[in-house]
């Protein structure tokens, strides 16, 4: 049976599966970003829980990553901007993970331009989404 971090992040990943844009987890960046752009889910850090005793409770903010990517020639900023709004909305849709979180907030995103040599400029950031929720235990 999965641990509550691992079902939280599935959720999380899924939720993100409808979206244009290829969404992978934990991959490396592949050698050609497609067109509607990439989102890559980095599992990130639980960090320390908060611990309430009677019953015994371990309260998380979990801080996940989106490395979110778009390469264009032209329009790189709105097809960037487009992408980001996406997964804005589809994060606002259920802010619960279907009951799995407290809360799930994302936090503004930092974009960068990377320039690629023989090819169109990249639009990069990374996302940290705060998933909020309980756990019985630290592994649990």
């Amino acid at each position: 049976m999965p641990s509550t971090r691992e079902t939280v992040l599935a959720a999380l990943h899924a939720r993100l599966q409808p979206l244009a844009a290829l969404t992978l987890r934990d991959e490396v960046l592949p050698e050609r970003i497609p067109a509607a752009g990439l989102i890559i889910l980095r599992d990130g850090q639980p960090g320390e829980p908060e611990v309430t005793l009677s019953p015994l409770r371990y309260h998380y903010q979990h801080r996940a990553e989106l490395e979110v990517v778009v390469q264009a020639g032209t329009g790189r900023a709105s097809a960037f901007d487009d992408l980001i709004g996406a997964i804005g909305a589809a994060l606002e849709a259920d802010r619960t993970l279907g009951g799995l979180c407290d809360w799930v907030e994302p936090e503004a995103p930092a974009s960068v331009d990377l320039p690629v040599e023989g090819a169109a400029t990249l639009k990069a950031a990374v996302i940290t989404v705060v998933l909020h929720y309980t756990t019985t235990g630290p592994l649990a």
